[in-house]
């Protein structure tokens, strides 16, 4: 299958979106030196791409989702659209990306009332969508230490669970001369979660206080040393993020009329990226409808959606402080992509129209309720997952949604990550901040069929009797 080998090769550029300066791809460059302000990478030659039929782009993509060839089949199937700068030899594939989507449980689509699907990122290789920004830019660190024959790079980050996990893995992979470094909120990361960078033989430093503290950290970090930053604010995640964007227009057919995708806004990265990859399918005719966009937040973080709230003439960025909420990985309050966020979504508007991005805010106790409708349906929702549900359910509502369209959910991660929430809920045990009451009909507790001293006064005969008598009165099981 050498034929749909990428041949097209490209040149990349840093571009500030404050002052629009540019710079050379090949340094490690995270915020503008002359602005302070977030890049947006852009491949120089993208107009050459052009020089290809949509439908020729199509049947590539099509041809090479049955490859065996490493460096395609992950995130980058999509090359020429991501980092056509890199090498073969460099691309860091672990299984990331080509996540299911999943329709929604009969059932469970006629309670909301209309189509949708989840897409279920938790299943990429460290449970969560961030692998795929990680596997683009862990390639360009390989591409870029190997050029510059560099004997170690420290990569750090810091995160509410998901990104740690993902980095510490990609590190552990391609090792020398990668070293990683992950900083946490103390006490505001799930076990689960904690376990995975520590399985993977990272640095794991945890600071009292939230994700924006250690963020500060990190980006500071990141200005006075050469240490490869390896959250949001480093644009070759992004790229690697629009993997989503591509593989949801091409699961579709490349048709995205009436779809509607609700994300988690978080740190903005993910939802910059979808518009930034729809953005390209769109300018170069693989679909011919813009999807529309709709970001979701909890009211416990929800910088994003107090600003499009506000009437366009009068908006004004301002983060918020954060409160507890089950939506960890969204818990943010100063989003460092919102740069990306306003420009790509002025991009998307004017493409796509009005209705094309728009931002919904829940509440902490639709998001678990959320969540745990749709695992009692089939799904592995996290609580990303149930806050998008719960998006759709108020969009619903508010009539911003139809019910003769479609919607794709964002399940972020995976259902194990945020087991611990799901037993605070089971056993009523949410602190006040959190505003959560379980509803009765979605708790669930293992029930004792015997005491436990049973199991010892008992030979094993009468205690197999006993126990599945006790089972069949539990069950009301008939005889035969």
């Amino acid at each position: 299958m050498t034929d749909v080998f990428p041949t097209l090769r490209g040149r990349m550029e840093y571009v500030c979106l404050g002052c629009d300066a540019r710079y050379p791809a090949d340094s490690l460059l995270y915020t503008c030196p002359g602005c302070g302000n977030v890049f947006l990478l852009e491949t120089i030659d993208f107009h050459k791409l052009k020089e290809r039929s949509a439908a020729d782009w199509r049947a590539l993509f099509d041809a090479r989702a049955a490859s065996r060839i490493t460096a395609l089949r992950g995130v980058f199937r999509y090359y020429e659209f991501i980092a056509p700068v890199l090498d073969a030899q460099d691309i860091v594939y672990l299984g990331e990306g080509i996540t299911p989507i999943v329709e929604a449980a009969p059932a469970l689509r006629d309670q909301i009332g209309l189509s949708f699907a989840y897409k279920n990122d938790g299943q990429n290789p460290s449970a969560s969508f961030k692998d795929r920004g990680m596997a683009c830019a862990f390639s360009y660190l390989k591409w870029l230490c190997r050029r510059n024959n560099w004997e170690e790079v420290l990569t750090v980050c810091a995160s509410t669970g998901d990104t740690s996990a993902s980095a510490a893995l990609y590190a552990a992979y391609v090792g020398a001369p990668l070293k990683s470094v992950v900083l946490l909120p103390a006490g505001k990361v799930t076990p689960q979660q904690l376990s995975q960078p520590l399985g993977s033989g990272a640095t794991v430093l945890e600071l009292p206080g939230v994700f924006d503290d250690c963020m500060k950290v990190v980006e500071h970090l990141a200005e006075n040393y050469r240490v490869a930053l390896l959250n949001s604010k480093n644009s070759w995640r992004i790229l690697g993020q629009e993997s989503y964007a591509y593989e949801t227009a091409q699961w579709h057919d490349w048709d995205v009329v009436d779809l509607c995708l609700f994300v988690p806004v978080g740190n903005a990265g993910n939802i910059t990226a979808i518009m930034s990859g729809f953005l390209k399918l769109h300018e170069l005719g693989l679909v011919t409808n813009l999807p529309r966009i709709f970001g979701v937040q909890s009211e416990h973080a929800d910088p994003v959606y107090r600003y499009y709230a506000a009437p366009a003439l009068a908006r004004t960025w301002q983060p918020v402080r954060v409160r507890p909420s089950v939506a960890q990985a969204a818990m943010i309050g100063n989003p460092v992509s919102f740069p990306r966020v306003r420009k790509l979504a002025e991009r998307y508007i004017a493409a796509g129209g009005e209705k094309a991005f728009q931002i919904i805010q829940v509440r902490e106790q639709e998001i678990m309720d959320a969540m745990l409708k749709a695992n009692r349906h089939g799904h592995i929702a996290c609580t990303q997952g149930g806050e998008c549900l719960a998006g759709l359910v108020n969009a619903l509502a508010l009539g911003l949604v139809s019910r003769s369209e479609r919607a794709l959910l964002d399940a972020t991660a995976h259902s194990l990550k945020f087991a611990g929430f799901q037993e605070l809920y089971f056993t009523d045990a949410f602190s006040p901040e959190y505003g959560i009451t379980p509803n009765i009909d979605l708790a669930n507790r293992p029930e004792a069929l015997l005491p436990r001293s049973a199991r010892n006064e008992l030979e094993d005969a009468a205690y197999t009797r006993k126990a599945a008598e006790a089972m069949a009165k539990l069950l009301r099981l008939s005889p035969k």
